[in-house]
This record gives structure tokens, sequence and C-alpha cells, in this order.
């Protein structure tokens, strides 16, 4: 084999191997959603980097049929790092939140940490967690803001 074609099977295997340890590093995220009141429509999660929180781009999302009690989402191949989740129950299932005239949603929504409301949601540092392993779980409370479970 000539010199070309050595650094080419060389650079083609490397970025194999970067590739495969990119995978294996990134991480199942399983979020138990309490509070679901409802069989009705998906419960929707994003997991979000402290440029995304509160955003509608986060980089990472996923859903599922919405159970009674408690349901759970599995957000496949996030690297590790700092996220918080956001959450909203799609009671209408058409991928958005719905809102009143005064921009409050009118579908449960709900955060890591359960952390707290503030007039223009959490904080990120209030809902923020780890990604540091293999499979991390985490496990949040819906709550209705118009009907004042908060």
């Amino acid at each position: 084999m000539n010199l070309p074609m050595r650094t080419a099977a060389l650079t083609g295997a490397v970025l194999v191997l970067t590739a495969i340890a990119h995978v294996a590093s990134a991480a199942v995220v399983e979020i138990a959603v309490t509070g679901v009141v409802e069989a009705r429509g998906r419960i929707h999660v994003e997991l979000c980097t402290q440029d995304t929180f509160l955003k509608p781009n986060c980089p990472y999302e996923g859903s599922a049929e919405a159970i009674p009690g408690s349901t759970v989402v599995k957000i496949q191949g996030v690297p590790p790092g700092q996220y918080a989740a956001q959450v909203f129950h799609d009671e209408h299932d058409d991928g958005k939140i719905h809102r009143n005239l005064l921009g409050i949603p009118t579908e449960p929504i709900g955060f890591s940490n359960d952390a707290p409301l503030h007039l223009h949601g959490p904080r990120f540092t209030e809902a923020a967690f780890a990604v540091e392993h293999r499979v991390e779980r985490i496990t949040l409370r819906l709550r209705n803001i118009l009907r004042g479970a908060l």
C-alpha cells in the first residue's frame, strides 16, 4: 500500500473510532413525569442547554403517550453535560403548547428539579442536572398554572 492510500485508510479509521467513541459516551435520559391527570395527547419533553432553556430550539426532545399518574419519556443520544428539562402535556397532540391571551400556558407544564416558577419561568440553575452516566433518570411533576397547581 502506498503512502497516500495508507494515510487515507488511517484517517478513515480515526474517523470511525471517533464516531464510535461519541456514540458510546452518549446517554439515554429517562424522564418520569408525574401528575399526569388525563390519558389524552402526549407528554413532550425537551432537554435544553443554558443557551436554549425556555426557548423553542432545545437540542434534544422526546415524547410519549400520556398515561395517568406517571409517564416516562426516553431521550437517546444525549452527550455528557448540564441540561434542564422543560415539559408540557400536549393535550391536543398538536406539538405546541397552548396559551391564554396573557401568554400563560393552559396545558400542564413542568421543569427538572421541580424548579420554582417565576414571572418568566425558572432559572436554568434551578432546573439544571448533570448527564454523566449511560442512563440518567430524573423525575419531575406537571403543574397546571391556571388550576393553581404550582
